[in-house]
């Protein structure tokens, strides 16, 4: 199984794409906006990062819109954001059994090229 999370019209996302895969990567893509996230998917992705407030990001504009950013949430509140709205999980995100990498942090791209080659 090789995942890859993404939201195709994000630039940063286009750019590691281009870098780190092949036309022959054997990655299912998933277009996270048209798509959504499958709650197995997440749950997966949580198993391999140990948490799901390891694969949220904070950088989303609705964080700051929704107050979110002056509340305690717990991992079940991290959990339904991201079911709830795409926005919320840090991409692009790469999940293999081997395990996953969110996020466009260059140690989190060079873990990625490492899972999916």
């Amino acid at each position: 199984m090789k995942k890859a999370f993404t939201l195709p019209t994000c630039k940063t996302c286009q750019r590691i794409f281009d870098e780190l895969t092949p036309a022959d990567h054997g990655c299912e893509v998933v277009d996270i906006k048209a798509e959504g996230i499958a709650a197995e998917d997440l749950d997966a992705m949580k198993a391999h990062a140990g948490s799901y407030e390891a694969l949220f990001s904070r950088r989303a504009m609705k964080f700051r819109s929704m107050g979110l950013a002056d509340k305690t949430l717990t991992e079940e509140d991290y959990r339904a954001l991201i079911l709830e709205e795409y926005t919320f999980l840090k991409r692009p995100v790469f999940l293999t059994a081997e395990g996953v990498t969110a996020g466009s942090a260059k140690a989190e791209v060079a873990r990625a090229r490492d899972l999916i080659s």
